[in-house]
Order: structure tokens, then sequence, then C-alpha cells
């Protein structure tokens, strides 16, 4: 066949050999994207408003107190008999500024006051339309108190069957800028954050717990599945059993590894005691640091943050073994076989066989540990409450947005790890990208 001919076949070609698409694919996938757009817009809307909300947040200096926005608030109260036809008596309304920071403007007070009461003194920023009373009350101060007062006199009607004022609650409205809805916006938070060095403390906790928790989980993962890949007797029960520390429920175990390093009456601490390794128990989770002298050099050992990781690694390592050993399960038996008759030694046979062929799973499993990781919150908080050196990120979230009350802060701090996230993802990508080339 010459090349004309061949030039001619791909021409008369059909438009699929060739690479393109025809109408009806066209329109099928029209269609698909079509149907598929609803479900699209929803999990976008799910997955961005809480994120644009919480960057909007971050720019505000907003506190638990703002999420109520200003209000006026008013209280009645009657004072004097009201069975009595004739006696004056008292609708008395305590007025306050609800915010403590925040001015409201144009207050008005309305109130239907019951039939059979003739006014005899009115506070002069009140008025009296048939029954409804209006009371145009001005600008209130951040935290402003105010009374008003109208003395009534009741007919002879009402003084035998008194229906109190009380019965009908008075509306009070006005005008106050709402934090969270304004578009006032500063940077407070973020310098707050940075200027801080205990942030800094907590950003190097944080990474440290996250590389450390994340390497020996993946390390501890590799083992086991290395270890229980082999046929031996009981293989079974022993796989479900390694998987006992990842499904069993957060706050049991947490509560468990408590009770069991307890410096008073814990087993570990009594185990290390007659062993003679230490002469008191050993607080895991309340010391800070011990210091300690290795090779001449001493520095101090961070115990807490330590243990806390060691929680980490032993809780979460199942995920890892899981996801390993079914890639190992998956590996030709017969490039072994060759390894062995070749001479090669177990370990040889990890290094040049296993390793390159779970580093793909590796990477993976890196990058979402990684991530789940540095987002942890409940582990360390049923442990530590984040004390002794042991506050991460997502702690201070919740120390800052609950604690003390200043959600802004607390978003700031949202933000800055969804950043920092960020970054590791692209760089990550970035570098397997590169690898793949």
């Amino acid at each position: 066949m010459t090349v004309t001919d061949s030039n001619a076949e791909k021409a008369h070609a059909p438009a699929s050999r060739r690479g393109k698409i025809g109408p009806m694919a066209r329109r099928e996938a029209r269609l698909a994207m079509t149907m598929l757009m609803p479900t699209f817009f929803i999990v976008l809307a799910i997955v961005l408003f809480p994120l644009l909300a919480n960057f909007w947040i971050s720019f505000k200096p907003v506190t638990l107190a703002d999420l109520r926005p200003p209000a006026p608030v008013a209280s009645e109260r009657v004072r004097g008999d009201m069975d009595v036809a004739g006696q004056e008596f008292l609708i008395q309304y305590r007025l306050r500024n609800s915010s403590q920071k925040s001015a409201i403007g144009n207050v008005t007070l309305t109130d239907t006051l019951p039939a059979g009461l003739t006014i005899v003194s009115l506070d002069s920023r009140c008025q009296i339309n048939g029954q409804q009373l209006i009371c145009q009350l001005g600008t209130f101060d951040p935290a402003a108190r105010d009374e008003i007062e109208i003395a009534v006199t009741p007919d002879a009607q009402f003084a035998a069957n008194p229906v109190s004022p009380r019965d009908s609650d008075p509306t009070m409205s006005g005008d106050a800028p709402n934090v969270l809805t304004s578009f006032d916006f500063t940077w407070e938070n973020y310098s707050r954050i940075f200027d801080s060095r205990e942030f800094w403390n907590v950003f190097w906790v944080t990474v440290s717990y996250t590389v450390f928790g994340t390497l020996g989980a993946l390390v501890f993962g590799l083992f086991a599945a290395q270890l229980l890949s082999a046929q031996f007797w009981g293989r079974s029960i022993l796989r479900g059993l390694f998987l006992f520390p990842y499904v069993a429920p957060v706050i049991a175990v947490a509560f468990t590894w408590i009770i069991l390093l307890d410096p008073f009456s814990g087993t570990f601490n009594a185990i290390l005691q007659r062993m003679g390794i230490t002469d008191a128990g050993i607080n895991f989770f309340g010391q800070r640091s011990v210091p300690i002298d290795l090779f001449g050099l001493t520095f101090d050992f961070p115990v807490a943050l330590a243990t806390v990781i060691a929680f980490e690694i032993w809780r979460y390592f199942p995920l890892s073994f899981l996801f390993i050993l079914a890639r190992m399960q998956s590996i030709s038996s017969d490039m072994y076989e060759a390894a062995e008759v070749d001479g090669a030694s177990p370990l040889q046979q990890f290094w040049h066989i296993s390793l390159p062929q779970l580093l793909g799973i590796l990477s993976t499993l890196f990058l979402l540990r990684f991530i789940w990781t540095f987002n942890k919150f409940d582990d360390i908080f049923l442990l530590t409450g984040g004390a002794a050196g042991t506050r991460t990120l997502t702690v201070d979230v919740y120390e800052q947005g609950f604690a003390v009350s200043n959600l802004g802060a607390g978003a700031a701090v949202a933000v800055v790890i969804f950043l920092l996230l960020l970054v590791f993802a692209v760089s990550y990508f970035r570098f397997l990208h590169q690898e793949d080339q």
C-alpha cells in the first residue's frame, strides 16, 4: 500500500477513528452535563459557602456576642392596684441596649394598652393613638438604659375585671449596624495572630505533630502489612485485631490511654517503676518536657507532645496497613520467586520489588494522612485539651472562637490552616507531576 492510499483511507475513516466526536456523542455529552449540573452546583454550594463565610468572618472583629445583632430590649411591669376604680397605678417599661459597643438609632417602642384605662401622665417622648402607645426614643448609646412611666386610672368596668397591660408584649425597633453583614473589614485578626509569639509555637507544634504522626502511621502500617502478608495460621484473626484502634470510638480509646498512663494509678507507670526505669510516675499527658542527656548532649524531650504523637500513630496506622496490604496482595508472586532464584535476600526483595510497587499508594496515603492529621482536633482535645505544649492550630481555632469568644480570630486561624494545606497540596501535586514526567 502506498502513502497516498494510506492517507486516502484515513480521510474516509469514520469520525470516531479519526479522534473526532460525532453529533450523537456531542448531544449525549451535553445531556449528561445538563443532568449533572444541579448536583454539581449543590455540591459546590455545600463546599464553598462555609469556606467563603469563614473568609468573610476572618476580616471582622466578631465575638460570640455579635452573633445576635444589637437590639433594644424592653421589660414591662405594673406597680399599684388595678382593681380599684379611679385609683392611679403605673405602667413601667425598663429599656436597654443589648449591645455593649454598638449604638442603636431611631429606637421606637409600641404597645397596646387594655381598654378602660385613662392616661393621667405620659412621658414626653410618647403619644397615644386610641389604645396604641407609641414612643420615639431616639438613639440608644452602647449599654444604655432607660425607663418610661405611664400613670393611668381604671374605670369601674376595668376594675371589675382587670386585664394586665403585661398581657400584650411591647415591640421594640431600631436601626443598628450588624457587624456580620456590614462591609467594614479589618486586618486586626490577622495582625494579632502573626504578631503573637504563641501562634508560631502552635504552628511548629502542629507541623511536628503532623509530620511525625503521618510518617509513623505509614511506617508502622508498612511494617504490619509486610508482617501479615505471609501465610501462617491465625493470620485473618490478627488482621482483624490490627484494625481495632481505627474502628474503635475515639472517646473510648482516648480515655483508655489516659487511664493506662495515669501518673498515680496507671498500669504503664506501675510497670516502669517495677522495672526500675523511673522512681516516680511520669505525667505523660501533663508534663511539657523532661531534660535528657544523650551522647553528651542535653535537650528537653517533649513528653506530652510525643505521647499524643504515639497515640496518633497507634490509632491511624491500621488505615495505612489496610491499603498497603491490599496493594501488596496484587503484586505478582512470580517476581519474588525469580528474585529468590537469583539469590536475593528478603531485605533486597522488599527494597527492589515491594517498595517500588508501593510508592503510589504510599504517596497517596501520605497526602491524605497529612491533611487529616493537620486538621485533627478531637484526639488532642480529648487527651490533653491542648495543654502541656500540645496545642495545635485546630485546637487554637476552638480556643480563639469559643474559649476567648473571639470568632474573628478563630476564623482567621482556620483560614491560615486552609492556605497552608492548599500550599502543601499544590506543591505535592506539582512534585508528583514532575516525577511522572
